[in-house]
This record gives structure tokens, C-alpha cells and sequence, in this order.
């Protein structure tokens, strides 16, 4: 079966909090201490929808003119590659005059690509915890009569390894993970960092001017469209089941070509109109597969094979009694998956290709 990166079942657990909410806690209780000499803990932060969560210090430490404080992010219910990693946040101060600067420590990236909401060079760390921290930064600072020359630097011990496991090197984000977060909290399996992702990959993608990129369903596709292409790898999107979130961005922000490579299962579902390939979210129509066969033969089908068809117990079945009697069905499928795609995209300039592959890799329809 293909290695489609699943987003997990939406449901109602434990909340957690970013990465980028607890640096902004860090970061309040390292300033706290360089100018009080007193580490609060637990640290309390307002998030950007006024909700006030505390957070404890696992490490915190007064060195050289500057103040370090640690915490562990616990990402609640949610699977989270970041979840029990540290972010430590070191401040110190800077010349009057300097404002609030931004260094990526140990274990977080740096970005290296255009197209991302942090200019090249910079730190990862994203807008909103930027704004939350300088915030945070500045009303210290102003309750103390101080002005807000400070360098922030955020580690994340062992994030280079953790960051592997990411988009990150896609993105072109090198040397760790990114401070990331525009509420505070992380839903559990939500699917909106997914999306977010896709869009990043495809702003990455606009701004390095590339001709073409890859929306794959799974690693399997992914790999048979790479294997035609050899494009880089900021170039493969990873779509997953969320084509409608990859479709409406390319709208709006259009590229020349988009290959979509999936499973024929997955785009039997785009092809019905579905737009979230997810099995909890789309289902295949059997009926729908009976009527495209239908449709590609001359002469009725027998009633057995037709009950068969719809009786069947997965898609891959009934591709398998269609190849025995040399139906292209995929060819079919792969037409009206375009279909879809193009009435999603409207009028943008983005010409659609689709590839159905099979499980081993087999490109079996190419439209």
C-alpha cells in the first residue's frame, strides 16, 4: 500500500501549545530575570486571542549580561514532531537604538529561500511569535522604564534532527526546526499546519520560478512523478489528501504546471468532485466506477460482473477485474480528475497533469 502521510482523525483531545508560544514565555521570564535577577516560574503569557496559559521553567540560568529560561513544549494530545522538545530563549542586551533582534541558536533553522514570510538569512522564527515576543518585550520594558534594545536567540536542542522530520528542508529552512504558531495552541490533529505548509511550498516554489511542481498523495506517487522529472526537491509539494488547500492557493497565486500523482483510489475521489482525499472525510463511489466503465465500453456489461463491481470491497479491487478485461478505467479517472482540479483552479494560468500510479510504483494513466 502507498505511504500516504495521513493527517490523523480530528477529534476532541488535549490541547497543546506551540513553539512559538513557548518561546514567547521563555523569553518573558529570561527578560524578567535579566532585569529583576528573578526567574518567574511558572510564566504566565496573553496569546493573541487573549487567553492567559502559565508555563513552567525547565531550565533557566543568568550568564555574562544575559538570561536564559527553558521550557518543555508539550504539544497535548496531538502527535507533534516538536512535542517534549525544549525551547530555550537567550536575551541579551543590545547599544540603545538597536530594536528587538532575532538569532537562531542551536536546533532552529535559518531560512535560505525566497518566498516564505521570513526574509532569506533571517532566523526561522515566524511573524506571529515574532509579534508575540516583541510584545511581550516591549511592555517589560516599558514597566520598567527601559528601552527595548535586546537579542533574542531561540534554541531548541536537538532541533536539526527533529527538523528532518519536517518540511523543512524542502523549504529550504536549514539547521533546525522553525518557531512556528499564529494562535498559541495547537489543536490536536489539526489539519491546518498541513495546508499552511502546502502554501509555504508553493510560495517557496513562485519565487524561485519554477516551471513545475509535484502534488503527491503519498511517497509512492511522489516518487514516480520525481523519477519523471527530476525536479528539486522545494519543487514536490506534499499535498497528501488536501488537493482543494493546494488547488485554491495555485489559484490565486498561480504556477505554469502542476502535476498531481496519486493513488488510483485517492483520485477516483477527485475525480467524483471530492476535494479532501481523506477516508474519514471522502469515500469512493462505486456507482460512480460502474458509469465510468460503463461509459468506456461499446457493449453492456453482464449483470454478474456489474454486481461485482459494486459489491467490491476497495477500489484496487474493481482495478484489478477492469485491467483483466483491459479497460482503462484509470485513463478515464485521470480525466476527470483533471476536470476537477481545472474547475477548482476557474481561469488561473496553471495547466494540470495527472498521474495515477499504482501501488508499486507503475504510472498507469498520464493526462
Amino acid at each position: 500500500m502507498e505511504d500516504a502521510r495521513q493527517p490523523k482523525p480530528e477529534t476532541e483531545l488535549r490541547r497543546g501549545w506551540t513553539t512559538g508560544a513557548c518561546a514567547t514565555a521563555a523569553t518573558k521570564a529570561a527578560l524578567t530575570a535579566l532585569i529583576t535577577g528573578e526567574f518567574p516560574d511558572p510564566v504566565e503569557i496573553t496569546l493573541p486571542k487573549g487567553e492567559t496559559p502559565q508555563f513552567p521553567l525547565c531550565y533557566e540560568a543568568l550568564n555574562n549580561g544575559g538570561a536564559l529560561a527553558g521550557i518543555v513544549k508539550d504539544a497535548g494530545d496531538d502527535p507533534d514532531v516538536t512535542h517534549g522538545a525544549t525551547i530555550i530563549s537567550h536575551v541579551v542586551p543590545l547599544p540603545e537604538g538597536s530594536g528587538i533582534v532575532f538569532k537562531a541558536g542551536q536546533g532552529v533553522g535559518t531560512v535560505t529561500k525566497a518566498g516564505l514570510p521570513i526574509e532569506p538569512n533571517e532566523a526561522a522564527i515566524n511573524p506571529v511569535p515574532r509579534q508575540m515576543m516583541q510584545d511581550v518585550v516591549a511592555e517589560i520594558c516599558a514597566e520598567h522604564m527601559l528601552p527595548a534594545d535586546l537579542q533574542i536567540t531561540i534554541s531548541v536542542p536537538g532541533g536539526e534532527e527533529l527538523a528532518k522530520q519536517t518540511w523543512n528542508p524542502r523549504l529550504g529552512i536549514v539547521g533546525g526546526i522553525s518557531i512556528l504558531g499564529t494562535t498559541g495552541i495547537v489543536h490536536p490533529f489539526s489539519c491546518s499546519a498541513w495546508i499552511h505548509s502546502i502554501h509555504r511550498g508553493i510560495d517557496v516554489a513562485r519565487a524561485a520560478k519554477f516551471d513545475r511542481v509535484i502534488g503527491a498523495t503519498g511517497s509512492t506517487s511522489e516518487k514516480a512523478a520525481q523519477d519523471l522529472y527530476q525536479l528539486p526537491e522545494t519543487a514536490l509539494l506534499d499535498m497528501g489528501d488536501f488537493a482543494g488547500g493546494l488547488l485554491k492557493y495555485l489559484r490565486q497565486h498561480p504556477l505554469p504546471n502542476i502535476t498531481i500523482a496519486g493513488g488510483f483510489a485517492k483520485l477516483t475521489k477527485l475525480a467524483q468532485g471530492a476535494l479532501d482525499l481523506h477516508s474519514g472525510r471522502s469515500q469512493v463511489d462505486f456507482q460512480f466506477l460502474l458509469e465510468q466503465i460503463e461509459s468506456l465500453l461499446e457493449e453492456e456489461l453482464n449483470q454478474d460482473l456489474k454486481q461485482q463491481i459494486l459489491s467490491a470491497n476497495t477500489a484496487a479491487h474493481v482495478l484489478a477485474m477492469t485491467r483483466e478485461l483491459d479497460i482503462d478505467l484509470p485513463g478515464k479517472i485521470a480525466q476527470l480528475a483533471q476536470k476537477t482540479a481545472l474547475q477548482v483552479l476557474r481561469e488561473a494560468p496553471v495547466a494540470v497533469e495527472i498521474l495515477v500510479v499504482d501501488r508499486g510504483g507503475e504510472i498507469l494513466a498520464r493526462v
